[in-house]
């Protein structure tokens, strides 16, 4: 872990557009995404039924629960739609490097 707590999720290129990955980053799960937008890191667990959202659908810069369908914002973590009512951490990302080869650095004792 550098100082400033980032720490090595992934390489970019093994990130898929809208395709979550999920990691363990100090014992906290995180599912790290690839949109349009950017490179998202949000807390892998649904706070409304505690089921991984890395094995959900991402959609418009949101990430959907498979279990029950609630959608979180992948810049916020805020739910937009029932029965989720409760936002889920994002933390912050950095890439560093060029190209394919470039890291995907996420903070996970900090959040965004």
């Amino acid at each position: 872990m550098s100082e400033d707590g980032f720490v090595r999720a992934a390489a970019l290129s093994d990130l898929e557009e809208d395709t979550p990955v999920r990691v363990e980053l100090g014992g906290v799960p995180v599912s790290v995404v690839r949109t349009q937008e950017g490179v998202f890191a949000i807390n892998d667990i649904c706070s409304h039924a505690n089921v991984s959202l890395s094995e959900g659908e991402v959609e418009d810069c949101t990430i959907e629960c498979w279990l029950h369908g609630s959608r979180f914002d992948l810049r916020t973590g805020k739910p937009s739609g029932l029965p989720a009512t409760r936002p889920v951490p994002v933390y912050p990302v950095k890439i560093e490097g060029d190209g394919p080869d470039a890291a995907v650095l996420v903070s996970v004792t900090q959040e965004s």
